[in-house]
């Protein structure tokens, strides 16, 4: 079974920092591109990240450029999103996702077809 498991949320201070980790898991699976959305109470789903199969090709939301960084580990089928100088408005439940037929970033959810259950990140002023 083909499941994918978000880590590292929790409540921060605003300017603090916070690493999120998702692990893949299943035989004979092998995430593609892999990406970061979230969800604010009320709001609809957004994307945060996203990066290619390789890992050379990344793309951030403009509301997060220049703060947060992702990066994967293929051996270990792990991605992590660092997010840094954290703002009350990146508080939200943040989503790990997965394609298996695209290999490129994409900021789009309708490219991913694999979803972790999510991880709650709350801000503080």
């Amino acid at each position: 079974q083909v499941q994918l498991v978000e880590s590292g949320g929790g409540v921060v201070q605003a300017g603090d920092s916070l690493r999120l980790s998702c692990a893949a898991s299943g035989r004979s699976f092998t995430p593609l591109a892999m990406a970061w959305f979230r969800q604010a109470p009320g709001n609809e789903i957004e994307s945060v990240a996203a990066i290619s199969f390789m890992g050379a090709n990344t793309y951030f939301a403009d509301s997060v450029k220049g703060r947060f960084t992702i990066s994967r580990d293929n051996d270990k089928k792990t991605m992590v999103l660092q997010m840094n100088s954290a703002k009350p408005e990146d508080t939200a439940i943040y989503y790990c996702a997965t394609s298996q037929t695209t290999i490129n970033a994409s900021g789009s959810s309708r490219s991913y077809d694999i979803w972790g259950q999510g991880t709650p990140v709350t801000v503080s002023e």
